[in-house]
């Protein structure tokens, strides 16, 4: 979610990449919130951090405590930032119980995402 609200709010000038330390298929309840909010993510899938080690970020969002823990190293020192934000998909037992957790995950990124955006847009390029 955190992908494509950053491309939709940035209209696709800044392109993000979203990975997991254990991704699993793309939840139904990402796809409606975000539909919702008129981005569809249905064709999107998910994808290992491994994929990314050697890829070089101007920065590094990071969502989950475990993953920060074990975030490896990227090449050319990428701003790292992280937000604590619970995974939405274990809260509740049915996808109608944790769909009020998708809405405020992605009312929070949204929250967030406007200083992210100046914070990339301030840091010089001399990385």
């Amino acid at each position: 979610m955190a992908e494509a609200l950053l491309e939709h709010r940035t209209d696709g000038n800044i392109e993000a990449r979203s990975a997991g330390s254990h991704p699993k298929v793309l939840h139904p309840n990402a796809v409606r919130v975000l539909a919702r909010r008129g981005i569809d993510i249905s064709g999107r899938s998910t994808t290992h951090l491994r994929r990314f080690r050697r890829t070089n970020f101007a920065a590094v969002v990071t969502l989950c405590d475990r993953v920060r823990e074990i975030c490896p190293e990227f090449p050319q020192r990428p701003l790292l930032v992280h937000w604590s934000i619970p995974d939405p998909a274990l809260e509740g037992e049915t996808d109608e119980e944790s769909y009020p957790a998708f809405e405020r995950t992605a009312d929070e990124l949204e929250e967030r995402i406007p200083s992210l955006v100046a914070r990339l847009l301030a840091r010089p390029d001399d990385r």
